[in-house]
């Protein structure tokens, strides 16, 4: 069936011009099909996209939301700031669909409060040490989000950027939105303009895939990720995210130091509490003893090894199933690594949807990626981006109800 383009749009970005990307993204992964709770007869039904407004910036940009809904009763809202997954519905094992990510009401919550609920980080997701790193003999220092380091991009990374929305498209079976940002040379510190699009596409296999591309006109390091912030009990939450059972395809993880930086070496799963090579609950583990757990405040906070490092096509590597609502999650990645974030540093300072203050253990995030200071530590996969090549990502997020 031919595709339905709904038009361009273009929009100020925090005074960062923004032109649309000419990146060659990955073609459609085939769903995960063997999860799927469709029944037969719906297949045939339409998936929708729906544009709409979600609010101005206190700079006066216009932010848009575009909503994609499948005929399961799945349905994920994106929001331009940010490149934001705003919603995502799914039902439960009774039929009762609820919201699955933390995040907030209002246009307000997300410009004004930190936290990378649910959106697209770049430059560079997760750490680098000391907020510097070198390219060809050339130091190029950063800005210092989580001082000493420089974390998600720096304090303007591409979670605080008005992305534009750079088409919507439908067919009887998927519906897709497409945002794309210019990052200019020296944003945040970072050498090269960067072009880059994030496409979400959703469904009737109820996949939530997400597909990444950049280009650079300077050599640079690029690793973007979707910062998942997870619960699939919903949201607001009334049991921990934590209460599931997780299994990673990975037998090792990258230990860290106490500004949780890699040290370099990857620690072995197995006999520490790291070990979710067979299904385990997620609590029981984050609140055990052990010296890596205690760095990250009592909880996990690192990036898994996954087995077939960075490949062409995604591979199986997250499980996680929530036995009392019946809900379950399987991610699929081509990327290297997987952060592992179990809320650890929640507070009760969020504020996020419908008034309830996030606190530990409350959402789980999963971040597909390339390891953490890769620019500082020759041994792990490169993140470096040169002219002339191009960055992508596929990322799938499928979920289903558990027999």
């Amino acid at each position: 069936m031919p595709t339905a383009r709904i038009s361009k749009e273009t929009a100020n970005d925090m005074n960062i011009s923004i032109r649309p990307a000419t990146t060659i993204l990955l073609s459609t992964l085939v769903g995960l099909s063997a999860c799927s709770q469709m029944p037969a007869g719906d297949k045939a039904a339409s998936v929708s996209a729906s544009r709409a407004s979600f609010g101005t910036l206190s700079n006066g940009a216009k932010v848009e939301a575009v909503t994609l809904k499948n005929a399961a009763g799945m349905s994920a809202t994106l929001i331009s700031y940010g490149a934001t997954v705003q919603s995502l519905r799914f039902p439960d094992k009774q039929g009762n669909a609820a919201d699955l990510v933390v995040g907030y009401d209002n246009l307000v919550g997300y410009e004004t409060t930190p936290g990378f609920t649910n959106v697209t980080v770049g430059r560079y997701a997760n750490r680098i040490a000391k907020g510097t790193f070198a390219l060809d003999g050339k130091a190029y220092p950063l800005s210092l989000s989580e001082p000493p380091n420089t974390l998600h991009g720096g304090t303007i990374g591409w979670d605080k950027r008005n992305w534009v929305v750079k088409s919507v498209d439908q067919t009887a079976d998927k519906a897709s939105v497409t945002f794309t940002l210019t990052s200019p040379d020296g944003d945040q510190g970072f050498p090269g303009t960067v072009v880059a699009d994030v496409t979400y596409e959703l469904n009737n296999n109820n996949d939530l895939t997400i597909r990444y591309g950049a280009t650079t006109d300077k050599p640079t390091v690029v690793n973007l990720t979707y910062h998942s912030m997870i619960n699939l009990s919903g949201i607001p939450a009334s049991r921990l995210a934590t209460d599931a059972d997780l299994t990673i395809e990975s037998d090792a993880i990258l230990p860290v130091d106490k500004t949780l930086i890699p040290t370099g070496t990857p620690l072995p799963v197995a006999g520490t509490p790291f070990d979710f090579r067979k299904p385990a609950n997620v609590t029981e583990r984050a609140r055990a003893e052990h010296p890596q757990l205690a760095l990250a405040n009592g909880g996990i906070d690192h990036n898994y090894v996954l087995r077939g490092g960075k490949t062409a096509t995604p591979k199986p590597a997250v499980t996680l199933e929530d036995r009392q609502s019946g809900r379950g999650l399987k991610i699929a990645t081509t990327e290297p690594g997987m952060q592992v974030y179990t809320g650890n540093f929640l507070k009760g300072e969020i504020v996020g949807k419908g008034g309830q203050r996030l606190t530990k253990y409350q959402s789980i995030s999963f971040e597909a990626q390339g390891y953490p200071d890769a620019p500082n530590q020759p041994a792990f996969p490169s993140t470096r981006l040169d002219p002339g090549q191009n960055y992508a990502q596929t990322t799938v997020f499928h979920f289903y109800l558990l027999k």
